[in-house]
């Protein structure tokens, strides 16, 4: 195995274990990926995935599945559940900058993802590293049993590295597993912030345009090197084999 397959495997394992720990995970459900580069003896690009029937907190590197992104023929591995093998791949293969995705039904977000209005509200700091950065899935599509809906999916990511999809649940990507984690994890909070704060019927206190953009330009320059510091963290607490 490749040094660097080996590291991207450290990585996706430590984000589900830590996920786990942040009450992230649903059961045995949801999934996390990351694209394995080729130009490493292979003839064509895979990613690895969380393998069908296994808790995220028993996640271990070397049980995550390889699975094939860009053979036309591919189906669906052994071992790896349909949607996520027909949602991931297809965000995978659509959206350039998705290196790794992550898709998870975490209670805050997901509640927002519940409501006629799922819109992130500009109104805390940490809904703010998320300005410019949101897309929606406002319809529905039921189970991803085919590409179809992995390709809906895909869409409202194109612009986007963060996606809410109506009724079912969220997906933040990245160019690295350090950086689609720290999103995913600021997510929740801004998703819970927001609820916390519009409990009863309180209106929020949203800031405006031009306050936005200047904070999001803030966070944009700072948030991979602090995204790499927050995930070394995570590694560290989680110990071997994760901090190797």
């Amino acid at each position: 195995m490749h040094e660097n397959e080996q590291e991207l495997r450290r990585d996706l394992a430590a984000a589900l274990r830590q996920a786990a720990h942040l009450g992230f995970h649903e059961g045995i459900c949801n999934h996390f990926s990351v694209v394995v580069p080729d130009g490493e003896g292979r003839n064509a690009r895979q990613f690895l995935i969380n393998p069908e029937g296994v808790h995220w907190l028993e996640m271990t590197p070397d049980a995550l599945a390889l699975c094939e992104l860009d053979r036309e023929d591919a189906g669906v591995p052994e071992g790896v559940e349909a949607t996520a093998f027909h949602i991931h791949r297809e965000i995978h293969r659509l959206v350039p900058h998705a290196t790794c995705a992550l898709h998870t039904h975490m209670p805050y977000a997901t509640a927002l993802c519940l409501r006629k209005d799922m819109r992130l509200k500009m109104a805390s700091q940490n809904a703010l590293r998320f300005y410019g950065r949101v897309g929606y899935e406002t319809a529905y599509g039921g189970l991803a049993l085919d590409s179809d809906e992995g390709r809906h999916i895909g869409s409202a990511l194109s612009n986007a590295d963060v996606a809410f999809l109506a009724n079912h649940g969220v997906v933040a990507v990245g160019p690295t597993v350090a950086e689609a984690f720290d999103d995913l994890y600021y997510l929740e909070r801004a998703c819970q912030h927001q609820i916390l704060a519009e409990t009863g019927g309180a209106e929020l206190n949203e800031l405006d345009e031009p306050t936005c953009r200047a904070v999001a330009e803030q966070f944009a320059t700072e948030r991979p090197a602090a995204a790499e510091r927050h995930f070394a963290a995570i590694k560290r607490l989680l110990g071997a084999p994760f901090a190797a």
